[in-house]
């Protein structure tokens, strides 16, 4: 294996001006032609669900009721103190204006507001998919022609679906820059601190800086081979290859720089370092990629959209490590630690994580035991921290102009803040034979504690219709939806129905399908906060009390269609992955571990150390976000992501430690082994760490005011919490007491002899008189 690196070393050094100019050629040329990653990302979570979840059932009961293939928008117009009649005609002119916007399919106004101080039209329009071509020119185009008639005084908006994911993702665009440049600042500030030296943090950061432009092109093209990509992913990526991929160069960076203080030259040193810790740096890459390419496994499309797209830019992260940035080390030579020392030492100095490390050695059993406490005692709080949810989540953007009018929306029509969730019946027969089953529907639904109030096809709008007078309408007037929305004198007197039963028998088309097999119920959920654990619990008890309805109604299939039966399936859907991942997870990284260790024991000991970090991590979370912070529960995605997050990048330092232990075993005693092995990765994980976490606490930071903002900032901190605590406490302080605690039985069934340990490589002659 050692070999293998070398001669990856040699090449690395040897060929270095065309390795770089490869990585750049490449780069351009996939930016140029490949597409852009935020052009394939989805925005919502409910997309994301499988066909056989209830919620989506429901949603395809309901297809009867609306043109899938049509998005929607809201013009709300708002004068304070009342609208006048030029603000009326104004109005007008704005929707005959919009109805003219190419791919907009009708414009339908929705009146005045009780206060006369707004109105508000319902806008319909052909948007073929959210996901691929971006449906902003159509926005814009609505918002010109709204703003061409809009007289001075009138406060006009643009909300609802279209126009919220528009702002959004403009919105997601600012906001990754923000965590792109504070996440490469707080690296560089503190790669500075770290190295001493002024060119060092820019060479270790170019290969992730040149991935993360690499990578977007890369996993959009992938996505037309049917991986998914999600509006989170976009983030993640951002740090995870900022932060894992600075990571791998600060393992490899440091390791030059020991090689250096060696007596090495600078070429020498490059190839050894490659050598010594290239196998470190591959095994951590493939188990971050292992991890994230089994989450392809999981049911939710939210896991499957993140893991294999992120095992892409790790394994580009990758290459760029093992080729790239010895390259650019190669090429800078020893001024890339300038001014800092490098000059060989025969002494070596006594650092503080020398002084940890002895301490912890030579009291293991006690650091072993406090450790354990500690941990435990922040795991037991998940006993009493619940995990909530959300359906789909589209907020507008503080700032924007749909958040602007949904602000609006909720001032002057309160009723559009009422959560309503469909419950919908489905027949064998048309209801129009049998019109006393939809009698029997809305008396069971009414009957129901769970709603506050059901809306129906017997009472449209607010009018009541018995079952009499809807025979006599349909006979009449045949199918609701073929009607015009404003009969003429004419016809009211044609038919003999006055025109508020005519209006009535309208909107019915939007209850009863036009087969007359479907009907859909609007029903007022009481104390419907999706967000909340104890309402997300109702779901199941809420549908056998409408399947129990249904039958008495004589429905073959029932559904309810709402975002607390979204958060509900999604959360069900989330812990079942949970449970079905984690084993596969740990399963593969043991597998790695025990290849790279050469033993059958030590993984066994390293995996259950991330799980204690993770459950110690997922607690702290909870302390901080629930018991202070105030919200419901943990994020739905929040247990997952951290664990196959602190899984993989656990790991990168398990496997890091635990080479240079071996590899210091090979000629000193166990005990003193591990203390030097502490001492000389002490520097390297803590500024791994605080650089991986960091990123981790600036994309909380930098996503503040966002749509979804609260959940990302969950993950953020969290892992971020979580990745801290693996580094100062696990990998630093409670492995290395196990390991000397083991003792020989750590390497089983290989063992260890004492010797010299590997031999330096010798590096070709060509090569070394090649230095620069």
């Amino acid at each position: 294996m050692n070999r293998v690196f070398a001669l990856i070393g040699i090449a690395s050094v040897r060929f270095r001006f065309l390795i770089v100019a490869a990585w750049i050629v490449v780069t351009v040329v996939a930016v140029r032609t490949l597409p852009s990653l935020s052009s394939v990302a989805k925005d919502t979570t409910s997309g994301f669900l499988p066909a056989n979840v209830p919620s989506i059932q429901a949603a395809n009961m309901a297809k009867p009721f609306q043109d899938v293939s049509l998005g929607t928008a809201t013009l709300i117009a708002v004068r304070p103190g009342g609208l006048t009649a030029a603000d009326n005609a104004a109005i007008d002119q704005m929707e005959t204006r919009i109805k003219g916007v190419n791919s907009v399919k009708d414009v339908i106004d929705l009146g005045i507001s009780q206060d006369g101080e707004a109105r508000q039209a319902l806008i319909e329009a052909q948007v073929a998919d959210f996901g691929g071509a971006s449906p902003a020119p159509l926005v814009d185009a609505m918002r010109s022609a709204a703003a061409a008639a809009a007289p001075a005084g009138l406060q006009v908006h643009l909300t609802g679906e279209i126009p919220t994911l528009v702002d959004n993702a403009n919105s997601s665009g600012a906001s990754q820059d923000r965590t792109q440049s504070l996440s490469l600042l707080f690296i560089v500030l503190l790669l500075l601190l770290a190295y001493r030296a002024l060119l060092a943090p820019l060479v270790t950061l170019i290969p992730a800086a040149i991935v993360l432009v690499l990578a977007g092109p890369v996993i959009a093209q992938a996505a037309s081979a049917g991986i998914q990509v999600s509006s989170i992913t976009e983030f993640m990526l951002i740090v995870l290859i900022l932060g894992a991929g600075t990571d791998y160069g600060v393992f490899l960076v440091f390791r030059v720089r020991e090689e250096l203080r060696r007596g090495l030259s600078g070429s020498e040193a490059v190839v050894q370092a490659v050598t010594r810790v290239g196998e470190s740096i591959t095994f951590s890459a493939l188990t971050v990629i292992a991890a994230l390419s089994s989450v392809a496994l999981a049911q939710f499309g939210l896991y499957q959209s993140m893991g294999p797209s992120l095992a892409i830019g790790i394994a580009l992260m990758l290459l760029a490590g093992l080729t790239l940035l010895p390259a650019l080390l190669a090429i800078f030579g020893r001024a890339v630690f300038w001014p800092s020392d490098i000059k060989h030492r025969e002494i070596e100095r006594v650092g503080i994580w020398d002084r940890i490390a002895a301490v912890s050695t030579r009291r293991p059993a006690v650091t072993l035991l406090l450790g354990v406490v500690l941990f435990g005692g922040m795991a037991a709080t998940l006993l009493s921290t619940g995990t909530g949810g959300f359906g789909d989540i589209s907020p507008s953007a503080s700032g924007t102009d749909s958040a602007a009018g949904q602000t609006a929306l909720n001032a002057h029509f309160p009723a559009s803040t009422i959560v309503r969730t469909a419950v919908l019946f489905q027949f064998d027969k048309p209801v129009w034979g049998n019109l006393a089953e939809l009698q029997t529907a809305q008396a069971g639904l009414s009957a129901l504690p769970q709603f506050k109030s059901v809306v129906g096809p017997l009472d449209p709008n607010g009018i009541p219709v018995t079952t009499a007078q809807l025979t006599q309408l349909h006979n009449t007037l045949g199918p609701a939806r073929a009607l015009p929305p404003v009969p003429t004198p004419a016809q009211l007197a044609a038919t003999g129905v006055a025109a508020q039963l005519y209006n009535a028998y309208r909107a019915e088309g939007q209850l009863i399908s036009p087969d007359g097999l479907t009907v859909e119920y609007s029903a007022e959920v009481s104390g419907s906060d999706s967000s909340s654990p104890a309402a997300l619990d109702t779901v199941p008890g809420l549908r056998a009390e409408v399947d129990r309805v249904g039958s008495a109604a004589g429905a073959s299939a029932t559904g309810l269609l709402g975002n607390l039966e979204f958060s509900y399936d999604i959360r069900q859907i989330s812990a079942s992955d949970l449970l079905r991942i984690i084993p596969l997870v740990a399963l593969l990284i043991a597998i790695l571990l025990a290849v790279v260790m050469r033993s059958a024991v030590a993984p066994l000991y390293l995996v259950a150390s991330v799980v204690v970090s993770y459950l110690g991590a997922l607690g702290l979370t909870g302390i901080i976000f629930v018991r202070f912070g105030g919200d419901a529960g943990l994020n739905f995605v929040l247990p997952f992501l951290m664990f196959v997050f602190l899984m993989a990048l656990g790991s990168d330092y398990n496997i890091l430690v635990m080479s240079r232990i071996r590899e210091e075993a090979h000629r000193l005693p166990l005990r003193e082994a591990v203390a030097r092995a502490i001492g000389k990765t002490g520097s390297t994980v803590t500024t791994a760490g605080v650089i991986l976490g960091g990123s981790f606490a600036v994309l909380a930071v930098a996503t503040s005011g966002t749509p979804g903002a609260g959940q990302i900032q969950q993950i953020g901190y969290g892992i971020a919490a979580g990745v801290l605590m693996d580094t100062f406490l696990v990998r630093s302080l409670l492995v290395p007491s196990v390991v000397v605690l083991l003792g020989r039985w750590n390497w089983f069934p290989t063992s260890l002899g004492v010797d010299q340990g590997p031999a330096p490589v010798p590096v070709p002659a060509d090569v070394e008189a090649s230095e620069g």
